[in-house]
């Protein structure tokens, strides 16, 4: 038993005083990505979260389908989907959760955390206050967990904020900014007007399920009764749930951060007003059976302080695509504002502008301009309102705070401060670091020297000569024009034969297309145009294209819209190879093109976007000379997703043991093999309520064995379904090669490796 007397003096609570290398502050998709980055390379971590899950806005608190550059499959940036962490986290969830269950992403989150054994976590800890220990050093963070009654002091050399509001970046002092610039500070012809609104507000999701019998509903006192004060309350759908409710969003015009109560409040009123709107005004049939699942009790914040870092992103970057040396991440969501009176207002929900590809964030953005030994990540990083619009969206800021974390671990490692990594090539270091796990920054391969793959001799059983796409599938009618992607060669005439059906007596138009940037899938250039006549039925039509591009890069094969014809598919999917159509996605503001008004600063162009599967096939089709992007070489080059050519070796599939051979002259000391595999980084993984088709991506490779050349076993592995296989040996590999055999996924797939680190 424990017995107190009456004391005079106050009592304290239990204090905790706690050293680390590094504070993370903020556990949302950023600060896990920070956190999991910096302790996988031995920095003494710890991530302060002030809820009981991790996940910010995705978590089940709040239940937000993640996202970023791909923009659920709406937009024309391919193969863009984050990698690294995020990517993992992304990949592990589709395995364990295609459904979408926001709590079991909450357990994916939380299980990487703490599985990271230089992780401390402090989870309903909400830090309160800072210590400087000079005018641009913080040296302390305080904060207070309620549930335990402990106080803590967190000491550290450097810290990162993503604690959405910037708590501790406030704190510090450091400059921020709150709302929209003028058009004329930075030319931003985006830039919205007080009448539009210059914050974007909170919102708060609902779910309904159907129960076997009829549920009443009684409206609380506090609901909104008129639901004719929602203008846009005519699209609401008795179906409609969760993530599609987004647009109820309110508080634009108010303090985000101090007025979050009242905010909340009015959207809860919004939400059971709505409810009591489907359930009982007679407007909707077939609801008796509906009743309310879940109501969200935590305001998904968009937009508050914003702060200044030693580069401030700006509309021109992402629209214009600007490359900057000290990119270390990239985004593809539209510049996406939404009208501060939110689902108050006669506007649409949203107003989005896209790039024609996806865009570099620069380092600099990401480190603040006052404070030395602060990180900035999340939406709090250095940009205006307008880029806020992109770079605000949950994978993106994930995807940027690896390379914060990954940087804490090189300012520790180098007793450098976050600034300093600009300095001296630091930048490359960081750089390399990254695109080793995976980030691929655009433009920046692997380091050559970072893999003795590269010293090597490479060989395959196969590799993959792509002459034909087998007629083994169903018919694809062409309701609207359609592409096939293919990674051409600079300088190649190309011809094919296609396997079509005709209604009647008509003609189809073909023409081959390429982007203005070969980097990009925007194919606004149309290099050559044929018009073939086609009879009534089935028939082989064969097209030669005399015009060529001048650097290799993905070229379109178009059929143009023709709903009397259909084009035979393929079952086979191959790595490097797709699909896209000049396609609607309501979703993200596409109806085939986009048309802005004058200016606004933003480009007219189409949107040729993939079918997700089970839909997406390939277009059957012969194909002369054959195409010959997936060679063994690929297996060094440094890029690890198709971007201008193929980038992976793919083997034959009529190889029965595919296999690759890595010979060196010498023998080599090996401590760990890297395998980059194909986990479709086209697919948009929505964390919830989406669903997907399949847990395992078709394209992965799952079953390989690596041997030395004398057959020695170095590690067999069943059932993968990550992207990255990292191995680490226990004891150094001395060895004069490497035989990896690989199975192929499956009959229509065929084996694909992206990169093969030897290090």
């Amino acid at each position: 038993m424990i017995q107190e007397e009456y004391s005079i003096d106050k009592r304290h609570n239990k204090q905790i005083q706690i050293q680390a290398d590094f504070v993370v502050i903020g556990g949302g998709l950023s600060g896990v990505c920070a956190a999991i980055t910096a302790a996988r390379k031995g920095t003494k971590t710890v991530l302060v979260q002030d809820r009981p899950v991790l996940g910010g806005n995705a978590s089940s608190e709040v239940r937000l389908w993640a996202l970023g550059a791909t923009s659920h499959m709406g937009n024309n940036n391919r193969w863009s989907r984050e990698g690294g962490v995020i990517d993992e986290i992304m990949v592990e969830n589709l395995y364990r959760n295609k459904e979408g269950n926001p709590v079991i992403f909450d357990t994916v989150l939380l299980e990487k955390v703490v599985n990271e054994e230089n992780i401390t976590l402090l989870l309903n800890t909400s830090v309160s206050s800072v210590e400087k220990s000079d005018d641009r050093n913080i040296k302390s963070v305080f904060a207070f967990n309620s549930q335990n009654s402990i106080e803590y002091t967190i000491n550290a050399p450097l810290f990162c904020d993503a604690s959405g509001d910037g708590i501790v970046a406030f704190q510090a002092g450091a400059s921020f900014r709150i709302g929209a610039e003028s058009k004329e500070e930075f030319g931003e012809l985006f830039a919205p007007d007080k009448s539009y609104g210059q914050l974007l507000g909170h919102s708060m999701f609902f779910y309904t399920k159907e129960v076997d019998h009829p549920v009443k509903y009684v409206a609380p006192s506090y609901a909104l009764k008129d639901i004719t004060q929602i203008p846009r309350h005519k699209i609401i759908r008795k179906d409609m749930t969760g993530c599609n409710f987004w647009w109820f969003e309110y508080g634009g015009r108010l303090d985000t951060i101090h007025e979050t109560e009242e905010i909340k409040w009015e959207l809860s009123k919004v939400i059971f007003g709505v409810w009591d709107y489907i359930k009982n005004s007679g407007e909707f049939k077939g609801v008796e059976n509906l009743t309310l699942e879940w109501v969200g009790n935590v305001p998904g914040k968009r937009e508050s302080r914003r702060f200044e870092g030693l580069y401030m992103m700006k509309q021109q970057d992402v629209l214009g695509q600007q490359s900057f040396d000290d990119a270390i991440a990239y985004g593809g969501w539209a510049l996406d504002l939404h009208p501060a009176d939110g689902v108050y207002s006669e506007l649409s929900g949203c107003t989005q502008w896209h790039s024609k590809g996806v865009y570099d964030i620069p380092y600099r953005s990401f480190v603040s301009k006052d404070i030395d030994n602060l990180f900035l990540a999340g939406r709090i990083i250095s940009s205006s309102h307008v880029a806020f619009g992109s770079t605000r969206v949950m994978v993106t800021c994930g995807f940027g705070a690896q390379a914060v974390g990954m940087a804490a671990a090189v300012c520790k490692e180098d007793n450098l401060l976050p600034a300093q990594i600009l300095e001296k090539g630091n930048i490359k270091k960081l750089q390399n670091e990254l695109n080793l796990t995976g980030q691929s920054i655009l433009n920046v391969p692997i380091d050559s020297a970072s893999n003795l793959v590269n010293v090597g001799q490479l060989s395959a059983s196969s590799s993959l000569k792509l002459s034909q796409i087998p007629a083994d599938g169903d018919w694809l009618k062409l309701n609207v024009s359609a592409a096939q992607l293919l990674p051409v060669k600079a300088g190649q005439r190309y011809s094919f034969k296609v396997t079509v059906k005709a209604e009647e007596t008509t003609e189809l138009d073909v023409q081959l297309r390429r982007s203005e940037m070969a980097t990009n899938y925007t194919p606004e250039i149309i290099l050559e145009s044929k018009t073939i006549g086609l009879k009534q039925g089935e028939q082989v039509i064969e097209f030669s294209f005399d015009a060529t591009v001048e650097e290799d890069l993905y070229a379109f094969v178009t059929f143009m819209q023709n709903n009397k014809i259909s084009i035979r598919e393929s079952k086979e999917l191959i790595t490097g190879v797709m699909t896209a159509f000049n396609g609607v996605n309501e979703k993200v503001s596409n109806d085939g093109s986009q048309r802005p008004p004058k200016g606004i600063g933003v480009d007219e162009f189409e949107f040729w976007i993939p079918n997700r599967r089970p839909e997406g096939k390939n277009m059957a089709m012969e194909i002369t000379p054959a195409i010959e992007a997936f060679n063994v070489q690929n297996l060094g080059n440094g890029f690890v997703r198709p971007w201008l050519t193929a980038n992976a070796w793919v083997a034959d599939l009529n190889d029965e043991k595919p296999a690759l051979k890595i010979e060196w002259q010498e023998e080599k000391e090996i401590s760990e093999i890297t395998l980059f595999f194909d986990t479709d980084f086209d697919h948009a993984m929505e964390t919830v309520q989406y669903g997907h088709p399949e847990d395992v991506i078709p394209f992965c490779v799952q079953n390989y064995v690596i041997k030395t050349l004398d057959g020695e076993l170095v590690r067999e592995v069943t059932g993968n379904y990550q992207t990255i296989n990292k191995i680490s040996l226990d004891t150094a590999l001395k060895t004069k090669g490497l035989v990896i055999e690989v199975e192929h996924p499956s009959a229509h797939v065929p084996a694909s490796v992206f990169e093969v680190v030897c290090r």
